[in-house]
């Protein structure tokens, strides 16, 4: 069976504030692959996931992700475009005066869900995804540090994205529960969705070795795992 690419870059240069960080890269991932994206601070490693979520423009020969040419995107497309992603930061951008059902809800509803009880199903399966159905009525602040970055993966999810991509997911984190979050990437990955991950925490790496893109002197170095 023919490997489909769902992020297919090709000749491209990553500006960050109009200066050159990286310069003619060139990568694909393929549907289903897990992938890790490495390097030292101020690398480029967030550049390259602004670039996929169309946050910065893209310069080069060809810049594809989930069907969407980077090059070409209007602003008007690029909340479709997000729709077919999941995306997780480091910070949790929880809204806090809001239980962690209703900060779903408000995700779905801004995206077309106006069915309320069709969104009520769907947050209440995505919150068991991720082991968290049991603590829908509580408030971020109510919540650990795994519990918000649990409730982020489930807002990702929320629209059944073809791919995931996350930037430092367990920056904040103690080793015991990045293992946890990392036991849930791989099992969304298992279940068909592409994950991308920006990451530091070569502890989670050497648990759940992967194919790793290594950022080095402005070109990636692929471990071809």
């Amino acid at each position: 069976m023919e490997e489909q690419p769902i992020i297919s870059l090709k000749n491209i240069d990553i500006h960050q504030k109009k200066l050159l960080i990286l310069h003619d890269i060139t990568l694909t991932i393929n549907k289903g692959e897990f992938v890790y994206l490495i390097g030292k601070t101020g690398t480029g490693k967030s550049s390259i996931l602004k670039l996929l979520i169309a946050d910065e423009k893209a310069h080069g020969e060809h810049a594809e992700i989930v069907g969407f040419d980077l090059k070409k995107i209007k602003t008007k497309q690029i909340p479709f475009l997000r729709r077919k992603l999941g995306i997780i930061f480091q910070d949790y951008q929880l809204l806090a005066e809001k239980t962690v059902f209703e900060n779903l809800d408000n995700a779905l509803n801004a995206i077309g869900w106006k069915i309320k009880e069709e969104r009520q199903d769907r947050v209440m399966k995505t919150l068991d995804m991720v082991g968290l159905s049991t603590k829908h009525f509580k408030y971020p602040h109510q919540l650990s540090g795994g519990e918000q970055q649990r409730v982020c993966i489930a807002r990702a999810l929320l629209n059944e994205p073809e791919l995931l991509i996350a930037d430092e997911p367990t920056g904040n984190l103690d080793p015991i529960t990045s293992e946890e979050i990392f036991q849930i990437f791989h099992h969304i990955n298992k279940k068909g969705t592409t994950v991308l991950i920006a990451t530091h925490d070569f502890l989670m790496i050497d648990k759940f070795p992967s194919r790793s893109l290594l950022i080095e002197d402005g070109k990636i170095i692929d471990s071809g795992l």
